[in-house]
């Protein structure tokens, strides 16, 4: 079982069947993404995929968070989920590299509840680029 992250609490993550970028003909809108996958893969298929999920082995690599990168600046306008052992701490970043929402195990969410991703939820506040034009 996994717990998702919103900014609004924990959730639990609807079921959903992702294809994986080999298997992309088979897709049905959802599309899972290894750390090591190439996000241009996607190709044309982009502009018909309502959810992309992007796998993570371990809080520490941090791949995940380019091809969050990646694929907002390819145009990619639907829900992006992070997926794996990803920390409170990491919460904003996630969220400004495009990241909507975060997928956790639970022996993670019983670790680190809900009020220690709550701190971080209000990511906007603590971008420090917004600050410095001002």
């Amino acid at each position: 079982m996994s717990v998702l992250v919103t900014d609004q609490g924990f959730q639990t993550p609807a079921p959903e069947t992702f294809a994986t970028l080999a298997d992309l003909a088979q897709h049905r809108g959802a599309v899972e993404l290894a750390h090591t996958d190439d996000p241009s893969g996607l190709g044309a298929e982009l502009a018909n995929l309502s959810i992309i999920r992007v796998t993570t082995p371990a809080f520490s690599d941090g791949r995940a968070f380019t091809i969050a990168r990646r694929l907002r600046m390819m145009g990619y306008k639907g829900r992006l989920r992070a997926h794996g052992p990803m920390i409170a701490d990491q919460y904003a970043m996630a969220r400004r590299v495009g990241f909507d929402e975060v997928e956790i195990p639970d022996d993670l969410a019983q670790r680190q509840p809900w009020d220690q991703w709550q701190f971080r939820a209000d990511w906007q506040s603590h971008d420090y680029q917004s600050r410095l034009k001002a």
